[in-house]
């Protein structure tokens, strides 16, 4: 069973969990932009939230399923059509052999992920499946998809194959069939491209002048197209120390918002580098990054002060969201 690629969009990239446990000896832990949405996809398929999914970016590629599959689309509505019919979001879909799945324009958002029941039987590298660009590591040989190139897929879970079945039962003769149920909205917010984006004081927020600190908050920024998957680089008002200095590097990690002695804030994203020497500013609460990872580039956005205790009820509240999801599946559809 297996996926092929006929048309491999703008960048496409295989993406688990991350590869986690290796960042004292300097490899990154990559893995999704949009946590959450990787998550729901996979739980939709009966996955564990952490399999590897395809990350779609932007401009979407164009895929034949050569065997029946279960499949869930989540995050950015990239205009997704099967065999030309518009297909919902958040949702299991069960399609039939010969299946073409193909997206259009980004309509919101920038980032989709396709979770398929059973997951994607690529070599793990260092215990993950997940595509780091720069290194040539995990995915399909370390790099980005291909046409041409083949995704070997196992097929349907057992009970993701009673669902598939089940889903196209109901339907007469049809090559594909949605389910009616959907997860909270609450886990699949439509996404802005000019969202408000809370975070936390930085290390070394107290070197900057007032005038910077109130316009981190206050004023808006644009995320550049120099942007990627390491960083988003914005443009808006300038940040200056109260001193010219250096400091060491230390520690930094996903959402870390680093002011270069240019002035212009870089947040980290999924592929960010293990440290770093660039006065830390702030500190985007995890909750909020599936938010910032959908904002295109050319898309606007503006900071939110929290605190800690902040950041950490809602990060709270978004995993029991996704506890309950997984927990009325499993009870509901894939036992």
């Amino acid at each position: 069973m297996s996926c092929s690629i006929l048309r491999p969009g703008l960048l496409t990239t295989l993406q688990d969990a991350g590869r986690f446990g290796y960042q004292q000896v300097g490899v990154i832990v990559s893995g999704p932009m949009d946590a959450r949405a990787l998550r729901v996809a996979n739980l939709l398929v009966g996955n564990h939230g952490g399999a590897a999914a395809l990350e779609i970016t932007l401009l979407g590629p164009k895929i034949r399923f050569e065997a029946d599959h279960l499949i869930a689309l989540t995050g950015a509505n990239l205009s997704a059509k099967l065999d030309g019919k518009p297909v919902p979001l958040n949702r299991a879909v069960a399609v039939r052999r010969g299946c073409e799945l193909a997206f259009g324009s980004a309509r919101m958002g920038c980032r989709a992920y396709l979770a398929v029941s059973g997951g994607f039987e690529v070599p793990a590298v260092l215990g993950s499946q997940s595509t780091y660009l720069r290194a040539g590591l995990g995915g399909l040989e370390g790099r980005a998809l291909r046409a041409g190139d083949v995704l070997p897929a196992p097929g349907p879970t057992p009970a993701g194959k009673r669902l598939h079945q089940q889903l196209l039962g109901h339907s007469s003769g049809q090559d594909w069939a949605a389910s009616t149920w959907y997860p909270d909205p609450q886990l699949t917010p439509v996404p802005s491209n000019s969202p408000i984006i809370r975070a936390m004081r930085g290390p070394e927020y107290a070197l900057f002048t007032e005038e910077s600190q109130q316009a981190f908050w206050q004023e808006e920024f644009t995320v550049t197209p120099n942007s990627d998957r390491m960083g988003f680089r914005l443009a808006g008002p300038v940040l200056q120390l109260q001193n010219e200095l250096e400091i060491l590097s230390t520690a930094v990690t996903f959402g870390t918002v680093q002011v270069p002695a240019a002035g212009e804030p870089i947040v980290l994203m999924a592929d960010h580098q293990t440290t770093g020497g660039y006065p830390r500013l702030a500190q985007v609460m995890t909750a909020d990054l599936p938010r910032l990872a959908q904002v295109p580039p050319g898309g606007r956005l503006r900071f939110q002060e929290i605190s800690l205790s902040d950041a950490q009820y809602w990060y709270l509240h978004q995993e029991q969201a996704l506890q309950q999801l997984q927990r009325g599946l499993a009870l509901f559809h894939f036992r």
